[in-house]
């Protein structure tokens, strides 16, 4: 049986420059038919947690979700899954300033344009759609009532709206920000996730 992250192991080794030909056979095992292409693993694992809600298992669905490592390699990802690739529909999610970045890869990968896009980042959306309050119960939760109250001590951080404060903590420490991806959607309980999360699922 053909394994997803066994899937992306052997993509991230052909975006290296390796062979695509295990990709491409996991691809047919696994009967994919979109790609989703994601900046970092922070996305993927918000993703994930939105789809794990629902009650979809999007590798049933023949769904891929990829973390590229970062926007700028999304011409590369884009031309392997793609129409030049191995011709999977193409979608995705990126933040407003990487915008230029997705065009540029759908545009060489021959793909009509189908992502969706974020204000800020997906955090800063998560931090609106729950509002402070709730994001910072999270943290409580988490035990990193110190470490956030250490945080807003810092002079860097005075005259700073709290979303701008949160928003920064989560990037403050390695891997706090893919932890936090999936604990801020488990959050929302019923509540609707932000439009780009809610309409990339919805598309899929």
């Amino acid at each position: 049986m053909a394994d997803m992250d066994a899937f992306r192991d052997e993509l991230a080794r052909w975006a290296a420059g390796g062979a695509g030909d295990t990709a491409a056979e996991l691809a047919a095992d696994l009967r994919l038919r979109t790609a989703v292409l994601l900046e970092g693993p922070s996305d993927l694992a918000a993703v994930e947690a939105l789809a794990a809600r629902e009650g979809r298992d999007l590798t049933a669905e023949g769904v891929a979700v990829v973390s590229m490592g970062g926007a700028m390699s999304v011409g590369r990802y884009a031309g392997l899954l793609g129409p030049p690739g191995l011709g999977l529909r193409l979608t995705g999610l990126c933040d407003a300033r990487e915008e230029p970045f997705y065009d540029r890869g759908w545009q060489r990968a021959g793909a009509l344009p189908d992502f969706y896009v974020c204000v800020a980042d997906l955090e800063d959306e998560m931090i609106r759609a729950l509002g402070p309050e709730r994001v910072e119960e999270v943290i409580r939760s988490e035990d990193e009532l110190r470490p956030w109250q250490t945080f807003l001590a810092q002079p860097a951080q005075h005259g700073r709206s709290r979303q701008q404060q949160l928003r920064r903590f989560l990037s403050t420490r390695k891997g706090r920000k893919i932890r936090y991806g999936s604990l801020l959607v488990e959050a929302l309980g019923t509540g609707r996730p932000p439009a780009p999360l809610a309409d990339l699922l919805a598309g899929l």
